[in-house]
């Protein structure tokens, strides 16, 4: 595994590794912010190309405002009102996001740390730990995200966590995605497919009402392969409200098992990724709201230039009894896989 000097953060250097399987894909990882900064991944005909957004030095990442690469915690997407109540108890989160919290925390959320990193049968294990009541989470917190690039082109993610007392836990990667190459412009002659009946309706603030609702009949229906902009300036109230795709898709079919929730393929039809997880829920964001600015190897960054396909519990969880439970502790040690897989 190859290591390099990535810079500093508040004195402390921090470095790339790369990860490389045998056909060539290589995917390279920084300990800050437990980011993907690269993904070299292969097309059809065996041609390589960088398909992640992001930066090529570590300054423009301490900003990061729209969380590319980054791993998101302790909980992803967003909570109502920035605020739950678990075991009787009200946590008051960051209020960043409108009324609500957005990813924990936008400048000291697990984006913005410095992880340990240990070189881990063939892999890169990253963990930090995180005091109770921390950015106003409860329970003391050891987490992990480990890194690997598998023989069949995957890059797999796994994520655990312990905490001393119930408190929500809720991981995902928010890297964004271009098939035809980072910088090479629109996603939204992309093609995805995700597997998924239903979805859950938001407010103009993205809190899930509640519902679960089929997506047969409205442009959210990607059963089957749609071209992204095909149907994204609908006139339908959830993608008027969110600016385009930003939303929770409830992937079939879920029983604790990894298994395939989503196909995405490039204009041409020239690179496939598929998405494997064994979460209940699957953000699909079509970024809407990317910043212009400059990314990777003079790339221009703009609006729907990548999107996230960001595994997880559904936003609002805590919020909501009816959706599957994020509140682990003691007696519930948190286990996630995620893959990336170029077929």
């Amino acid at each position: 595994m190859k290591k390099e000097s990535f810079g500093a953060v508040g004195g402390r250097e921090v470095f790339l590794y790369t990860l490389e399987n045998k056909n060539g894909m290589q995917a390279v990882i920084s300990d800050f912010g437990a980011l993907i900064v690269r993904i070299i991944a292969p097309d059809h005909a065996g041609n390589f190309a960088d398909v992640a957004l992001g930066y090529d030095s570590l300054e423009p990442y301490l900003h990061n405002g729209c969380f590319l690469g980054a791993v998101i915690g302790p909980n992803a997407n967003r909570i109502g009102g920035a605020s739950y109540e678990l075991e009787g108890k009200v946590y008051h989160l960051d209020v960043n996001d409108g009324a609500n919290n957005l990813h924990s925390h936008k400048e000291l959320g697990l984006h913005k740390r410095v992880w340990e990193a240990q070189e881990k049968d063939g892999g890169l294990l990253l963990s930090l730990t995180l005091a109770d009541g921390e950015l106003g989470f409860g329970g003391n917190k050891t987490l992990s995200v480990f890194y690997e690039v598998t023989e069949d082109n995957g890059l797999r993610i796994t994520y655990d966590g312990d905490s001393d007392k119930n408190t929500v836990i809720n991981l995902t990667n928010h890297c964004y995605f271009n098939l035809d190459g980072q910088g090479a412009g629109t996603i939204e002659n992309h093609s995805l497919q995700i597997f998924a009946q239903s979805y859950t309706p938001a407010d103009a603030g993205s809190i899930p009402y509640g519902d679960i609702v089929p997506v047969c009949g409205t442009p959210m229906d990607f059963t089957r392969p749609h071209v992204i902009g095909e149907r994204i300036c609908d006139d339908f109230d959830q993608l008027k409200m969110a600016g385009g795709y930003d939303h929770n898709w409830v992937c079939d079919g879920w029983d604790g098992a990894v298994r395939r929730v989503a196909v995405l393929k490039n204009q041409t039809g020239t690179r496939t990724m598929e998405v494997w997880t064994d979460l209940p829920g699957m953000q699909f964001y079509a970024g809407n709201f990317l910043e212009e600015e400059e990314g990777k190897d003079g790339a221009r960054y703009r609006r729907r230039c990548g999107l996230a396909l960001e595994t997880q519990f559904f936003p609002d969880t805590p919020n909501k009894p009816q959706f599957p439970s994020s509140v682990f502790g003691p007696g519930r040690h948190y286990h996630t896989v995620t893959v990336y897989r170029f077929v």
